[in-house]
């Protein structure tokens, strides 16, 4: 779905403008809102989940009432890794269609200039031709596992193209790779598979433990970028992109998890054996997007796997008593 009627110029926001973060406490939300304010933004607005519960959609309309944000990244989602997406589908699927139509609606409503809808490359089809492009969305199969957050993403994909067409707003979708840096998630149950192995190897290392047990085979391939990296692409493109199609965001290149377990391990000092408990699901095989029409926009990566894994590491480090249990 690419029709357009939109008739926009990207140009260099206004900084003193009223700019709302949506989930600015997240990973990615807390990473475009260091980008912004390192960029001079000097009016932006964010609110906690305790503050402002985007599931409720007469709060939110309020609160687009009496803040009037000329911009907003929506970044708030409920996230989390294959054990989390196979065991509550409904939350995933019912909190985040609520999240996006009250804010995306609400926005409409109050008349927001430019819009940026974050998703996930879990959009697209499990066995998409590698690497992924952008018109292979809607073409195939999901990956079961995290298929009903998946189709919530999707869903507002199709609600900013039809924003676009009804009423001409220059609102865009970026969608991107296998995210992690500061503020991740790193419990347990909940987090995404980096964060996960660094809790994990992090615990053995200091506990001293013989082994640590991964799930599945370690041979499925990864992307991964760092936050801070997103959040950089985020802001280039609403300063230089208008269309319809979702942009990829990523590095370009994949590792498999066993390759990312092995840096992990090396980060974290952990030096005993690394067991797979093959039992366990892999999730989609490969999934690596291809960035060409990013790099075509003159946005590329800059943070090594490896250099964002240590920096992540010791923001881990610093904050291990007040992170997300």
């Amino acid at each position: 779905m690419t029709t357009d009627s939109v008739t926009y110029t990207p140009e260099e926001l206004d900084r003193d403008a009223t700019f709302y973060v949506a989930g600015h406490r997240g990973l990615v939300g807390s990473a475009i809102w260091r980008r912004l304010a390192r960029a001079g933004f000097n009016n932006l607005v964010g609110r906690t989940s305790k503050e402002l519960d985007l599931k409720q959609r007469e709060n939110v309309f309020e609160f687009f009432a009496a803040t009037k944000p000329r911009y907003v990244v929506l970044a708030a989602a409920k996230v989390g890794g294959i054990l989390a997406n196979s065991t509550y589908p409904v939350d995933f699927l019912s909190d985040n269609l609520r999240i996006q139509l009250n804010v995306l609606d609400a926005a409409l409503a109050n008349d927001v200039e430019r819009v940026l809808f974050l998703g996930s490359s879990c959009i697209y089809p499990k066995f998409a031709e590698q690497p992924i492009r952008e018109d292979a969305l809607l073409t195939g199969y999901l990956e079961p596992t995290n298929d009903a957050y998946a189709i919530a993403k999707i869903a507002g994909i199709l609600q900013v193209q039809a924003v676009r067409r009804q009423y001409g707003l220059p609102w865009i979708s970026a969608m991107p790779t296998n995210l992690y840096g500061p503020n991740d998630n790193f419990s347990p149950k909940g987090s995404h598979v980096l964060p996960a192995l660094i809790r994990r190897y992090d615990e053995a290392a200091r506990s001293g433990a013989e082994s640590v047990t991964n799930w599945g085979t370690g041979t499925p391939r990864r992307e991964f970028l760092h936050s801070d990296d997103m959040a950089d692409a985020c802001f280039y493109l609403m300063e230089h992109y208008d269309g319809p199609q979702q942009v990829n965001v990523g590095t370009g290149s994949d590792v498999t998890i066993r390759e990312i377990a092995e840096t992990i391990a090396q980060v974290t000092g952990f030096t005993g054996e690394t067991l797979w408990d093959t039992s366990k699901p892999d999730g989609t095989p490969q999934k690596l997007l291809d960035v060409s029409k990013l790099k075509n926009e003159g946005w590329t990566a800059q943070i090594s796997l490896e250099e964002g894994v240590r920096r992540t590491v010791d923001w881990y480090h610093e904050h291990i008593f007040d992170i997300r249990q």
